[in-house]
C-alpha cells in the first residue's frame, strides 16, 4: 500500500513547493528536481523522472480552469508545438535506453542539462513578469486582437522548433517547460492575449511531462513511492498558495527564487 511507505519529509516539501507554485506561478521542476537531488540524495535521473510525472499531474487540473473556465487555450499552437516536443522527447528517451546506457554517462548528461536549465529558467524569471505587465498595457492600450502571424510563413516552423527545443530540455532535466515555454510564446506571439500564452503554454506542458514521464517511468526512473508523498502535499500546497498569492508581493518573492535557481543551476553545471 502506498500510503504506508509515505515520507513525511517528501509530504512536507511537495507542499512547500506546490505552496511556491500557487504562490509565484514559478514551475514546480525547477524548484522539485533540486531538492530531491540535494535534500534527499536522489540520483539526478530519479529526480527528473519522478518530477516529470508529478508535473503531468499537478499541471492537469490547471489547464482545466483555464480551458473550461477561461477557454485560454490556443490549441492550434499546442498542436505545433507538440509536433516538434513528443518526437524530440521520444528520441531523447531512445538514445538513454540504447546509446547512453552507462549510467555514469546518462548521469552526467542530465546532471548538465538540469544545470543549464535551471540558469535558461533563473535568467526568465527576472524578464517574464516585465514582459508580461508590458503585454498587459499593452493589451489595454491598443486593444491587441488575440493572434497575429509575427514571422509569416516561418511562423509554423519556428513553434514547431521551439517545441523541438523544449522536448529534449524538458525530457533531460524536467524543467523549462513553464518559463522558458512562456518566454517563447510571448515571443513568438507577441499580440496572444496573454491569459492564452499561459494557457496554451500550460496546455503543452502535460502531453510533454507526460511522455517523458512515461518514457522515464519505462527505463526505471521513477519512485512511484515518492510520486505519491510529493502528490499528497502539493495539491493542497497549490490551493493554498494561490489563494494567498494576491496578498505576498510577487516582486519581492520572485528576484529571490530566480537568484536561488541561478545558484543551484551553476552548481549542477560546475
Amino acid at each position: 500500500m502506498f500510503g504506508l511507505d509515505l515520507n513525511i519529509a517528501q509530504v512536507v516539501s511537495g507542499l512547500l513547493v506546490g505552496f511556491l507554485v500557487g504562490l509565484t506561478g514559478v514551475g514546480g521542476g525547477s524548484l522539485m528536481t533540486p531538492i530531491l537531488v540535494f535534500i534527499f540524495g536522489f540520483a539526478p535521473k530519479a529526480a527528473v523522472g519522478t518530477d516529470l510525472l508529478f508535473a503531468a499531474i499537478t499541471k492537469s487540473g490547471g489547464v482545466l480552469v483555464h480551458h473550461g473556465k477561461h477557454r485560454s487555450v490556443d490549441w492550434k499552437i499546442v498542436f505545433h508545438l507538440c509536433l516538434g516536443s513528443i518526437p524530440a522527447a521520444l528520441l531523447i528517451i531512445y538514445l538513454l535506453e540504447t546509446v547512453f546506457t552507462k549510467d555514469e554517462t546518462v548521469t552526467s548528461a542530465i546532471t548538465f542539462s538540469l544545470g543549464i536549465a535551471l540558469i535558461f529558467t533563473s535568467l526568465a524569471l527576472f524578464v517574464r513578469s516585465r514582459l508580461i505587465a508590458k503585454r498587459l498595457d499593452d493589451e489595454v492600450a491598443r486593444h491587441r486582437l488575440q493572434h497575429s502571424e509575427r514571422f509569416g510563413a516561418l511562423q509554423t516552423p519556428l513553434t514547431i522548433l521551439v517545441g523541438i527545443l523544449l522536448g529534449v530540455l524538458v525530457t533531460l532535466s524536467s524543467v523549462g517547460a513553464g518559463a522558458l515555454g512562456t518566454i517563447a510564446l510571448l515571443f513568438l506571439y507577441p499580440r496572444l492575449a496573454t491569459v492564452r500564452i499561459v494557457g496554451t503554454d500550460l496546455a503543452h506542458a502535460i502531453p510533454l511531462t507526460t511522455v517523458a514521464g512515461l518514457g522515464h517511468l519505462h527505463m526505471g526512473n521513477v519512485d512511484l513511492h515518492l510520486l505519491m508523498s510529493l502528490l499528497l502535499g502539493s495539491l493542497p500546497g497549490i490551493y493554498a498558495g494561490s489563494h494567498l498569492s494576491a496578498k505576498i508581493p510577487e516582486r519581492i518573492l520572485r528576484p529571490i527564487l530566480a537568484t536561488l535557481l541561478m545558484i543551484i543551476g551553476l552548481k549542477f553545471v560546475a
